[in-house]
């Protein structure tokens, strides 16, 4: 019964007299009574009841909205008040209650809204809306005022409850090409124009405000239809399409024969009390006797014994999910109207208005699960291109990996939320159901790109293929949502769609592999690895300390108010300068983005206001998410205010570090404290399809496709094809047949062989003959294959099956450890007793050294110790600590240590004369850190020890070359302690060395004779050039540094990589690469200008030929003296002199560095 307040409310809002309503003169201020009732109604919505029951929307607020559209106050109530009543029942109850009570007041709710589309379906009402919602749109953002943007909200809102409104199926019936409540609510929408002004909306850029209104209102206006089927919409049926049809149309006819058959067979024409009773051998009844079956014969093959039995009460936990709303056909005019409709959205307002919704999404401006909207017209509008006429340039904005990206995060999130949140775990399946489509959307749209005759968008699938065929996670999605399904959580629609996509992923990757040949691909591999953790001692003056908060904050920031005002200005603040991201980092981005308020609010303790101001710009850009560093839209007024807050913000920051003492006793210890962590490893590795399609061969990807076949006859053709096409792969491609041996899987194919239409399914019926004909032929080998049928089984199991059984057990023993007899047990004790006292011995070394087996391992010996209770715990084994226990350094063993340095400064091995020396032993590692702290040497390679070679001047007498003398090393070892040492002989060795005492650089004779039989006289005199340039340059600059020698042509590279002519590198003091990040040899910084040309001259000498009769002697001018390239050098000058006089166009000048990388000029 209706509350006498409301009714009375109600009364005074006017009454209808024909087609005319008159208002009360009271009417504006009984619907804002109104309005505010439903504020206060209480958890029953017994306000919303009432007047749903009274009918107050179709006979009073209807009426009142057509006819009085021109009194703008009542208007405008009359709309908020209309919002308030055509909220969605989920949203005024928060969920679907499950108290039956508070379930029959959400009924009442719904029934009371499906009352109000119906109202709203018509012509006039759509009319006012769209006309009013034109004239707001008119007005330029200078003329809009406030109250104006919120009717035009709340005109939005108004018709996205209307749409969201659901329909009532068993009143509708759902027919396909009827017209219903929905259809007629689109169909006046479109004739008052407000499909118009939506995708205004969606293309205008001064409305970017309501672009997640529109989209919502897309998605709706879109519900139940088939993108595919509106695509074709009124276009004559293709031939596959009628061949379809008549496909269905003859499985439905043989199905219908077959159960005239079966029914002319029951009839008898003796009364069914004679018709006999029959003994069923071998089936028991609840007796020891066997069955006896009182039917006729015919009636056998239906036997069961669960007929007549109740059905058993399956928990609600455990009941398989719903199907989502079933798509139907609208009718033909409603259809053509939603086709232009997408046809005008697709090529006016896709792009602009999903990238601005993306936007919105990342920045965290949307409500919550607003990218369910994104993500459904991702799939329908590409569909709809897809299938339409495709032209990937309509849907660019989301054809890229960006997102792929997203979807597969979001399709992750879901995922993790579906298993965490249990009670929601329905609705996160939903939109897990979504991502999945848009995800199988973009594969399909990819596939397509690669029949366009466009060469440059088949380039661009090729691109977009490879980038998401490499990365790890793409990969990995399909195996772990086919391991995660749960059929209670999960409709079979979703499995459907799972199984299709993965068949389309595959497909495309199979492809693509057969035509790169190999494909290199991203691996992730998560290992143990042991982290030292060592503390070094820091001086005072070294350490970094955090800027103190002044005592008045508020009394220093108007001086750092008008400093950032002041470098606003400055139009030389780039955003360059600061990095506030570190993408190789292993700090989260979480922690990474507080660092980087914290260094923030430390420049502006410090009073650096430019760098304060540039790292919040380029934070800004990196985190745009949440609007945290501020919104790119912000003034600098409001920048200012930011900086203000940031700087009297209580931030978190580290823990300071100990002091200097405290770190000097952790930095001394003798040995580094190691710890196992978990790291993951990114590696590149080569991709084998195979190898890929093993990891789909588990119990939990088969129990999902035999769940899916089981509904063959429901499903589509293409389904079924995907899904034999997966068992195909893993019984035929991987030989895993014994993976499909299960009962369920073998009563499907005995069911399917009974199906009268059986000939429909061609391809099933094959396949089901090929698994069960490799079963048979495994049972005359292995009986027991029998009793495999009743379980699932993996890799494992299917190997013994075929293998033979315990095949695994006798490879798994190889590797376990022996048992302990009792005669190793007794001698393991004995041993343990007599040496277990002994100071200064290792006990576990003792025994292992006198035990009668050797296959033992320390390991193994603590561990059966441990057992046998002779020791309390592993921990009591551990190996003493190398070195001494001292750990600080007191003064006089500094000064001492000083005193050492000092004394072998000069010396070959000063680290090894020191620890020879010194009174107090302790390890290599400490000494050198000690070293260091002390300042004595800057880097810890001045302690290598320098090797020098033997002297050559007896072998050069003798005629002989030094590289090949039998009483010297071997040069390919003097080679490799060369990088082990890191070049530390090149400092006492090398064309330097030798310069300085007046000589040239000596190339041994048979070095010669090789590079002249290998032909590198090219090379050599491109390097010999490349010698005297460098030494002209450093004349020039005067200074130095490393240069690389970079080959350009495949000649002089071929040359390089040869290890002769590295000796000869080596041999002139050019250095190799130092490590992984340098590819070239370079000239070190230390050769002078007078050395480099010693150095040319010497390979002048090594690559000119012998003097023979012959060959007469090379002039000076030979092309390969480096006195001809002197004076070509002065020739260029010369030119460059003559090119640059007055009136003459500015010669074209290489830059010196240049000149290095072009090394043909002058050949």
């Amino acid at each position: 019964m209706m509350n006498c307040e409301l009714l009375a409310t109600c009364s005074a809002l006017g009454y209808l007299e024909g087609d005319i309503y008159h208002k009360e003169p009271d009417c504006l201020e009984s619907v804002k009574d109104l309005i505010r009732y439903l504020k206060y109604e209480d958890e029953t919505r017994d306000v919303r009841q009432q007047l749903g029951a009274a009918q107050i929307l179709q006979g009073d607020l209807l009426p009142l909205l057509i006819q009085h559209c021109q009194d703008k106050p009542l208007f405008d109530a009359v709309i908020r008040l209309m919002v308030n009543l055509t909220q969605p029942a989920l949203l005024c109850f928060g969920k679907v209650p499950q108290d039956p009570s508070f379930r029959h007041h959400f009924l009442q709710v719904l029934s009371y809204l499906q009352a109000y589309k119906e109202a709203f379906a018509s012509e006039k009402t759509f009319g006012v809306l769209s006309e009013t919602l034109y004239e707001l749109l008119q007005l330029g953002w200078e003329e809009r005022q406030e109250e104006d943007n919120l009717l035009i909200e709340r005109i939005l809102l108004l018709v996205r409850n209307i749409l969201h409104v659901p329909a009532d199926r068993d009143q509708e019936k759902s027919i396909d090409d009827e017209a219903s409540v929905h259809d007629r609510l689109l169909w006046a929408m479109h004739l008052s124009g407000l499909d118009d002004l939506v995708l205004f909306l969606a293309s205008s850029t001064a409305e970017q405000q309501w672009s997640l209104h529109v989209l919502e209102i897309v998605s709706l206006m879109f519900r139940d239809q088939n993108p595919e089927q509106l695509a074709t919409a009124g276009q004559a049926r293709s031939a596959h399409e009628q061949g379809a049809d008549k496909a269905e149309l003859e499985i439905l006819r043989q199905r219908e024969t077959a159960e005239k058959k079966n029914r002319v067979l029951q009839r008898s024409s003796r009364h069914s009390r004679f018709g006999g009773s029959y003994v069923i051998q071998g089936l028991k009844s609840i007796g020891d006797r066997d069955v006896v079956f009182h039917k006729s014969l015919h009636n056998f093959q239906t036997y069961s014994s669960d007929v007549g039995k109740d059905t058993r009460y399956v928990p609600r936990r455990r009941q398989l999910a719903q199907e989502p709303s079933l798509q139907r056909r609208s009718a033909l005019n409603v259809r053509l109207f939603l086709r232009d409709f997408c046809s005008e959205f697709l090529e006016n307002c896709y792009n602009r208005l999903m990238g601005l919704v993306k936007d919105h999404l990342l920045r965290e401006k949307a409500q919550q699960h607003d990218e369910t909207y994104y993500l459904w017209a991702l799939a329908f509008f590409m569909t709809f291109n897809r299938a339409s006429n495709f032209q990937p340039g309509l849907v660019s904005e989301t054809l890229s990996v960006r997102t792929f990206h997203f979807i597969e995060q979001n399709l992750t999130n879901y995922y993790e939320m579906m298993l965490t949140d249990r009670k929601e775990a329905v609705s996160w399946g939903r939109r897990m159901h979504l991502a999945l489509k848009a995800y199988q959307e973009l594969l399909a749209t990819v596939n397509k790109m690669d029949t366009c005759a466009d060469e440059a968008v088949r380039e661009s699938s090729r691109i977009i293929k490879n980038n998401v065929f490499y990365i790890m996670e793409y990969r990995e999605l399909f195996l772990t949502l086919f391991r995660k399904f749960d059929e209670t959580r999960q409709p079979l629609s979703y499995l459907r769609d799972l199984v299709e996509t993965t068949h389309l992923f595959l497909k495309m990757l199979e492809r693509f592999c057969r035509n790169r040949g190999n494909l290199m691909v991203q691996n992730k591999r998560r290992r143990r690895k042991k982290k030292k953790k060592k503390a070094h001692t820091q001086s005072a003056a070294s350490a970094g300390h955090v800027p103190h908060a002044p005592e008045d904050p508020e009394s220093v920031w108007p001086a750092l108010a008008e400093q950032l005002k002041l470098c606003a200005q400055n139009s030389e603040l780039t955003l360059d300068s600061v990095v506030p991201f570190d993408a190789a980092s292993e700090v989260p981005v979480e922690e990474q983005r507080t660092e980087a308020m914290v260094r923030i609010q430390d420049s502006l303790l410090a009073g650096q206001a430019p760098e304060a101001l540039t790292l919040l710009r380029s934070a800004r850009e990196v985190w745009p998410e949440g609007d945290i560093f501020g919104s790119p839209d912000f003034s600098l007024d409001e920048e200012i205010e930011l900086l203000r807050q940031i700087f009297s913000a209580p931030l978190p920051r580290q823990q300071e570090p100990e002091g200097q003492g405290g770190e000097e006793e952790e930095g001394e210890e003798e040995e580094e404290e190691e710890e196992e962590v978990q790291a993951v490893q990114v590696l590149e590795k080569e991709f084998n399809f195979l190898d890929y399609l093993r990891r789909f061969a588990c119990s939990a990807v088969v129990k999902a496709y035999v769940l899916l076949l089981q509904s063959y006859q429901k499903n589509s053709p293409h389904t079924n094809h995907c899904v034999v096409k997966m068992l195909h792969r893993l019984a035929h491609d991987l030989k895993m047949e014994a993976l499909l041996f299960q009962i369920s899987l073998f009563c499907l194919f005995n069911r399917l062989f009974n199906d009268p239409a059986s000939g429909a399914y061609k391809e099933l019926v094959t396949f089901a003959r090929y698994v069960l004909a490799k079963f048979f032929a495994l049972t005359e080998v292995n009986h027991k294959a029998f009793v495999e049928l009743l379980f699932w089984k993996n890799t494992a199991v299917v190997r013994e099956m075929t293998e033979g059984y315990g095949s695994l057990d006798a490879e798994s023993s190889k590797q376990k450890p022996l048992k302990w007899n009792p005669e190793e047990e007794k001698q393991l004790q004995e041993l343990y007793l007599a040496h277990k006292d002994i100071e200064g011995e290792d006990v576990i070394d003792a025994i292992l050294a006198r035990l009668n087996t050797t296959t033992r391992t320390r390991k193994q010996v603590i561990h059966q110790l441990v057992r046998l209770g002779l020791a309390d715990s592993v921990k009591d084994f551990q190996r003493q600590r190398k070195g001494t226990n001292l750990v600080l350094w007191t003064e006089d063993q500094e000064l001492e240590l000083q005193r050492l340095f000092e004394e072998f400064q000069g010396s070959d091995d000063i680290l090894g004369h020191i620890m020879k020396n010194i009174t107090a032993k302790r390890s290599r590692v400490r000494i050198v850190e000690k070293l260091l702290s002390l300042g004595l040497v800057a880097d810890r390679r001045e302690l290598y020890k320098k090797r020098r070679r033997k002297p050559v001047t007896s072998s050069l007498l003798n005629g002989k070359d030094p590289l090949m003398d039998p009483d010297q090393e071997d040069p390919e070892e003097d080679e490799e302690d060369q990088l082990l040492e890191e070049d530390v002989e090149e400092d006492e060795e090398g064309p330097g060395a030798e310069a300085t005492q007046g000589t040239s650089v000596h190339i041994p004779q048979s070095l010669r004779q090789i590079l002249q039989e290998e032909d590198f006289s090219a090379p050599i005199l491109w390097l010999q050039n490349c010698l005297i340039r460098i030494a002209d340059d450093r004349e020039e600059d005067g200074c130095s540094q490393a240069v690389p020698l970079v080959p350009l042509t495949e000649e002089n590279e071929e040359a390089m990589e040869n290890q002769d002519f590295q000796r000869l590198l080596r041999k002139l003091g050019i250095r190799p690469p130092a490590s992984e990040q340098e590819s070239f040899w370079r000239v070190p910084a230390k050769l002078s200008p007078a050395l480099l040309r010693r150095a040319a001259a010497s390979l002048g000498q090594a690559g000119s030929e012998p003097q023979s009769a012959d060959c007469p002697e090379q002039g000076p001018s030979a092309p390969g003296s480096p006195v001809a390239a002197k004076k070509r050098k002065m020739d260029l000058e010369s030119a460059d002199l003559i090119g640059s006089e007055p009136g003459s166009p500015e010669p074209t000048r290489v830059h010196k560095r240049r000149r290095y990388l072009i090394e043909d000029e002058d050949d």
